[in-house]
């Protein structure tokens, strides 16, 4: 994930910024307690896209 990209993007549920886990390929919102996918090197910033993230995380 760009550098300078990931400083731009917020969660779009409470505009947060988000955190890269690259083993997951996800974008974290530990806000929202959700993991938006990002598919193709495209971030897919949905909520209805996202998963629930547990407490394990």
């Amino acid at each position: 994930m760009d550098r300078k990209m990931l400083e731009l993007l917020v969660c779009p549920l409470t505009r947060a910024p988000l955190k890269w886990d690259p083993e997951a390929c996800e974008l974290i919102s530990r806000h929202a307690g959700l993991a938006y996918p990002v598919r193709d090197g495209v971030p897919i910033l949905l909520v209805s896209e996202a998963r629930r993230l547990d407490d394990t995380q």
